[in-house]
């Protein structure tokens, strides 16, 4: 065999500085951004961001983010976002996608690249349009119009044209399914939380406590140099200060069925419009821009659940994640100063933890000795979360991240632990420490 040259040792991993965020406004479907696409959201977050750390003309390590809704002209959405934006046009950028870890898990590929030495600086984000999502034309109706695209005469046009029936031409309208078992992400939910037992009034009480936190955020001027308004907004529309448990509980389930139904529109997230941004950067990198790192990205775990051939619960993929981070990283689930768990609906915070509490649960499914226990609740999405804010899929993770980095920085130190689930049974969950 020929001799190996020596190799060289590898360098240990670099501190990756979370320096801050922009979005815009999170809006609810069909209103205010009814006629922005996800290019035009992305791109006025990006150049918030521009804006704010003084980045015009700056060539960055990359930009990644992504959108869950896209239409076929937005394959290289993120890249076209850069070069409409005020940034170096030389920057580099792709789109990810993982449903709604979209926005973390880029996150976690421009801090790894940061980490690892081979950029000095990126932004992660994501973005998502309920309005103007895609509408794609009956699986007949495009095979003939390829034939016709294919076509070379008249014979070969009108022969493609008579196999057109009238049921070819209606679209097929986008549907919030899970492609492998037709339950949409609510019912699945809910078949969850009847199987734990969460009560109607916990998760009411979890969704008023949501919008009354976001409220007071936004009153002491907590998103002031987080958000750009944008299209006429200045906050995010889906926030409803004055809601109180007894309100929520007046409204009609939407999801489960019959008496035993627990979930409605006022504890589950409204579709949403919105775009999110996140500047990571290198230590050296921040010094150079005079930049002082809000927190810093420590590590992240990614998880997916049987929710199709076993039992599992298509949004618990997160209860499966945190404690391999946690083990990894020799911290037990009480080490953290601030909860950001996704409220992709009440029930799902409120299973998580029942998960985390459960001792059959945490021996049987987590293979753990003990159960991870309660949580302090009151360190618990303390800046309103996903009920409050609305949830433009891909977009959660940047506005969770750079939220979760300034309040840390506002204590003047700690740790934070973000979980967010996501379709097809997967979850996506991260350290933070400032």
């Amino acid at each position: 065999m020929p001799a190996q040259s020596p190799s060289r040792p590898p360098a240990a991993p670099r501190r990756v500085a979370v320096l801050g965020g922009n979005r815009i406004p999170f809006a609810r479907s069909d209103r205010a951004y009814a006629r922005a696409s996800n290019q035009d959201m992305l791109t006025a977050a990006l150049d918030g961001l521009v804006a704010r750390f003084g980045l015009a003309g700056e060539r960055l390590g990359e930009v990644a983010a992504g959108a869950v809704l896209k239409h076929s002209r937005d394959f290289n959405l993120t890249r076209e976002a850069v070069l409409g934006s005020r940034l170096d046009p030389a920057t580099p950028a792709y789109d990810v996608q993982q449903a709604c870890g979209t926005g973390l898990e880029a996150t976690v590929l421009v801090a790894n690249k940061i980490a690892l030495g081979q950029i000095e600086a990126g932004v992660a984000g994501g973005v998502d349009s309920a309005s103007d999502a895609p509408i794609a034309v009956s699986e007949g109706l495009r095979r003939i119009l390829l034939s016709l695209n294919r076509a070379r005469t008249v014979g070969q046009r009108l022969a493609a044209l008579s196999q057109l029936r009238p049921g070819d031409v209606v679209p097929n309208a986008p549907q919030n399914r899970e492609p492998r078992t037709g339950r949409s992400m609510g019912e699945h939910m809910a078949a969850t939380a009847a199987q734990w037992g969460i009560s109607r009034a916990a998760q009411d009480e979890l969704a008023a406590t949501s919008h009354h936190h976001l409220a007071a955020a936004w009153e002491r001027g907590f998103f002031d140099d987080l958000v750009t308004p944008y299209l006429g907004l200045t906050r995010d529309d889906t926030l409803r200060p004055d809601t109180t448990v007894e309100t929520l509980a007046g409204l009609r389930t939407v999801f489960g069925d019959g008496e035993g139904a627990t979930m409605t529109a006022g504890n589950s997230t409204p579709l949403t419009d919105g775009a999110s941004t996140v500047l990571l950067g290198s230590e050296r990198w921040a010094a150079a821009h005079g930049l002082d790192p809000l927190a810093w990205f420590v590590d992240a775990e990614t998880a997916a659940v049987d929710y199709v051939h076993g039992d599992e619960g298509l949004l618990m993929a997160p209860v499966y994640a945190v404690p391999r981070l946690l083990e990894r990283n020799g911290l037990s689930l009480q080490d953290f100063d601030v909860y950001e768990i996704h409220e992709a609906f009440a029930a799902t915070v409120l299973t998580t933890l029942a998960a985390w509490e459960d001792a059959d649960y945490c021996r049987d499914r987590l293979g753990l000795d003990a159960p991870l226990g309660a949580i302090d609740r009151d360190r618990l999405n303390v800046n309103g979360s996903s009920l409050a804010t609305g949830h433009p899929f891909a977009a959660t993770g940047g506005r969770i991240v750079a939220s979760l980095a300034k309040t840390l920085h506002e204590r003047g130190g700690g740790r934070g632990l973000v979980s967010i689930c996501a379709a097809g049974g997967q979850g996506v969950v991260a350290i933070l420490e400032a």
